[in-house]
């Protein structure tokens, strides 16, 4: 597990701790709209083991997070068949920061402030390390993604533009 100081405590992290699943933490320099682009130049790693936590809606206005690939892009008409609904769309700043509880850029899918469903990108899978948001702007955690996916009960789609 992490414990190094200058690691924030978030809830993501405590909700990580409390299911025993271990982590490494890596605080970088975070630059607004550097996106998975930036942090992984700061961490040194493929963009495409940098999972983004995108917070979308439905065309009835449910929340859902999806887990991408840094460097692929959600084909949002390919996600809403898998998920048997007529829309999905990204939701605005403001309102992702109310669903998740977090800031957009710090967004996490560990330990947020409303339980939503969790659909991740199949490939993400079979990654042997994943680095994702840890709850904070500036703060990845790299994490083994299968017990990461179990947690959040994540459920695999093919929605990669």
């Amino acid at each position: 597990m992490s414990g190094k100081k200058n690691e924030p405590v978030t809830q993501a992290v405590r909700a990580l701790r409390a299911a025993g699943i271990p982590f490494v933490g890596h605080p970088y320099d975070y630059l607004d709209g550097g996106g998975t682009a930036h942090s992984s130049r700061e961490l040194g790693v493929e963009e495409h083991r940098v999972v983004k936590t995108l917070i979308m809606e439905d065309e009835t206005g449910k929340p859902l997070i999806m887990l991408q690939h840094g460097d692929r892009e959600v084909a949002t008409g390919l996600l809403a068949r898998a998920l048997g609904v007529k829309r999905i769309q990204p939701c605005d700043p403001k309102t992702a920061d109310r669903h998740s509880g977090y800031q957009v850029g710090g967004t996490s899918p560990f330990g947020t402030r409303h339980p939503m469903p969790v659909y991740a990108e199949a490939s993400i899978a079979d990654l042997p390390r994943i680095y994702i948001n840890g709850g904070k702007r500036g703060f990845l955690v790299e994490i083994d993604p299968k017990p990461a996916l179990a947690l959040l009960q994540a459920q695999l789609v093919h929605a990669a533009a």
